[in-house]
């Protein structure tokens, strides 16, 4: 076991191990600590979102990926729980012989199921009465999916209409948020939104909407990156203030990482927006709420995904250790 090894040494050899498909085993910036510090129990643990293989389970990226294969990748990361995303299993909700396969598979693994990531179920804010409705009822059956794999949550989107003004589109938003919470409610699932766009990118817009809503099952999952508000206009929320006004609902949190900068260990950029993510401030702020949960890698650098995982978790590690002492 390499006793130090700093951050950048991690990556440049973990690289190397990549290309020659040598495994790496599961090194921990922790092992640079003193063994009393071991023994603690970590800021938080660290998840696998399901989005940052994205490609290997679109079949666009070798090795290919299906979605009953998630569990065991999570687990050879030496990650123990798992963030579903239902694209890619979005014909399954009401397949119990399905889902009993994924959960034994997480079982058999030792990772827990978190949550299921939805998408492409509607617009719990439409203006139209029916749609809005109709956009709640498609997603009941991912609460009892959810709730049938042991996962504490549904991430959900608060989207309305970009014409409509900031309050209608509050207000819309959580109307139906707020129905979708009741029957989650009725589950034992929490109904959670991630900042994903148009005002849901606002993090005061989306803390005034879980406000309305009023029910403590209904939270946040706030992502550190995605704050464009229209990204055509290049139109950003300031994404820490964004986190800032997000975690006092937040039941999850997701570790959006992009490419890595050398220079900066705890810093990655979005290249494509000219944005990046200082990790080490970022975390303070979600520390600083009190959230001891479990924070999810989200990796969209343009590198190979397994090594966008490798890479987030070494960085999530590093940023963990270094905090530890400020934090206890």
């Amino acid at each position: 076991m390499i006793d130090k090894m700093n951050r950048r040494d991690f990556l440049s050899t973990t690289a190397a191990a990549a290309a020659t498909g040598i495994a790496m085993p599961a090194l921990s910036f922790a092992d640079d600590k003193k063994s009393g510090a071991r023994n603690k129990k970590p800021l938080y643990k660290i998840s696998l979102a399901q989005w940052s293989l994205n490609r290997r389970f679109f079949k666009r990226e070798e090795p290919h990926l299906g979605n009953l294969d998630f569990a065991k990748t999570a687990r050879q990361f030496g990650i123990e729980a798992i963030e579903y995303v239902n694209q890619f299993f979005i014909d399954k909700a009401k397949d119990k012989k399905y889902l009993t396969e994924m959960k034994k598979r997480a079982a058999s693994e030792g990772v827990e199921s978190l949550l299921i990531m939805i998408d492409r179920e509607g617009n719990l804010g439409d203006p139209d009465n029916v749609r809005r409705t109709k956009a709640v009822e498609n997603h009941f059956k991912w609460v009892e999916a959810a709730k049938f794999l042991g996962c504490h949550s549904i991430r959900v989107n608060a989207r309305s209409n970009a014409k409509l003004s900031y309050d209608d589109q509050m207000k819309l938003a959580a109307d139906g948020l707020g129905r979708l919470t009741e029957f989650g409610a009725k589950h034992d699932i929490n109904v959670i939104v991630e900042n994903h766009g148009g005002l849901s990118s606002n993090g005061k817009w989306l803390a005034g909407v879980i406000k309305m809503v009023d029910n403590p099952r209904c939270g946040t999952l706030p992502d550190f990156g995605n704050f464009g508000i229209d990204r055509n206009k290049d139109e950003w929320y300031d994404r820490y203030l964004g986190v800032k006004e997000l975690m006092p609902f937040a039941k999850a949190v997701s570790a959006k990482a992009h490419a890595f900068d050398s220079e900066r260990p705890f810093v990655t950029v979005d290249k494509r927006h000219d944005k990046e993510t200082d990790f080490l401030k970022m975390m303070r702020i979600v520390l600083d709420a009190g959230y001891r949960g479990w924070v999810g890698i989200e990796s969209e650098g343009g590198q190979d995904q397994f090594q966008g995982v490798r890479d987030t978790k070494a960085l999530l590690e590093s940023v963990r250790d270094k905090l530890a002492d400020e934090y206890t």
